[in-house]
């Protein structure tokens, strides 16, 4: 993959180490249950790992942790007060799953089995898991599910990174998460020479206010031409604290294109290592450079599962999306995704979920939601 061009880095500016008490989803118990499922326990430190139990959880689980539920008082020996809140520990069987990115949280809904008030049971309840809340999770592990909580405990020790990208009178700035990427600001402006000299100033100056307000490790200032330079060059003499986590990088665009070309070019991986959405990024190019040339490459699911009887598949390509829908009720492919996963594993082949809230899941989706980077051309 083409890394792209580094244009520059101040040089008092240390070489980025990621720290060593980064939040990590935290794995804490695991036993055996009655029926052949597993009990897990966790701890969702961030809000990538509720997106990350957002996929491993699905209809049919046994989901138990702490809540609050309105009581209703209608017995004679209390006043019936209109439904207070009362804290209490549930289990639920799991029927809809929502992952709330907006409000920092993952509610899991389904019918009380299990309660700290027996009253409550057979009633349908909605947990409201934040960070830092620990929760049983009781199921039949899948493959693919124990490698995206193994993945969540991993990924957690990347850095948070921003991405600005910068041209003439515009920048943008986005947030690179394991559910994808967030716009968080579009700031618009004069960012000429001479009379609008103080135009420009400010904004480089708002620009350096949203840097400075965001929790990040590391910040990646990219853009076409020097524009991105004059704002570093702002930075440094007003912010030098922002502009002590800057990376430059040269791009062609900016906004969301631009921020997909800093992906493709690996920056992010020089202060994150390899994110998933780089990953995702980098397979989905080679998987369309593949299709257009008629080389190793199958889409669709029936496609793809052929590929995957025959042994051919080198790395399966699928739709987190397509993960939930094919397992509930409403599936709308006659190929079992299971056994799609499972074959290609039993026949060495790797396997790829990918983040339907980035570009390459949505180029993923427009292919039928699965596609295959084969080994050898089927006929």
């Amino acid at each position: 993959m083409d890394r792209g061009t580094l244009v520059g880095r101040a040089e008092s500016s240390p070489t980025y180490r990621a720290p060593e008490n980064l939040p990590r989803m935290q794995v804490r118990d695991r036993e055996r249950v009655e029926g052949g499922r597993e009990r897990v326990t966790v701890v969702p430190e961030s809000v990538d790992d509720l997106w990350h139990l957002q996929y491993v959880l699905e209809p049919g689980d046994r989901v138990a942790g702490d809540t609050t539920r309105r009581i209703q008082r209608n017995d004679d020996q209390m006043r019936d007060t209109g439904g207070e809140r009362e804290p209490m520990w549930v289990a639920i069987a799991v029927d809809d799953v929502e992952f709330h990115r907006f409000a920092n949280r993952l509610r899991v809904g389904g019918e009380i089995v299990a309660c700290s008030r027996e009253d409550q049971l057979g009633f349908h309840h909605t947990l409201n898991v934040e960070e830092r809340d620990e929760l049983s999770i009781e199921k039949w592990w899948k493959s693919d599910q124990e490698q995206r909580l193994a993945e969540a405990e991993e990924a957690s020790e990347n850095p948070d990174v921003a991405i600005a990208t910068v041209e003439e009178g515009r920048a943008h700035v986005h947030t690179v998460a394991q559910y994808g990427t967030e716009e968080r600001a579009t700031i618009t402006g004069s960012s000429g020479k001479d009379e609008y000299a103080r135009e420009r100033s400010e904004l480089w100056a708002e620009l350096a206010s949203v840097l400075g307000r965001l929790d990040v490790d590391a910040i990646i200032l990219a853009g076409p031409g020097f524009t991105k330079q004059d704002a570093y060059k702002h930075l440094e003499r007003e912010a030098p604290e922002v502009a002590e986590l800057v990376t430059m990088v040269d791009t062609a665009s900016v906004g969301d294109r631009g921020v997909h070309e800093v992906l493709k070019r690996g920056a992010v991986a020089d202060v994150q290592q390899e994110t998933r959405i780089e990953s995702e990024a980098e397979y989905i190019d080679e998987l369309t450079r593949r299709i257009a040339e008629g080389a190793k490459a199958a889409y669709g699911p029936e496609e793809v599962s052929k590929a995957a009887e025959y042994g051919a598949i080198d790395r399966l390509l699928i739709l987190d999306e397509r993960l939930r829908q094919e397992r509930g009720p409403d599936g709308e492919w006659s190929v079992d995704v299971d056994d799609l996963v499972r074959t290609t594993e039993q026949k060495g082949g790797e396997v790829t979920v990918f983040s339907s809230e980035f570009p390459p899941g949505q180029q993923l989706s427009n292919l039928g939601g699965v596609a295959a980077l084969l080994r050898y051309r089927l006929e």
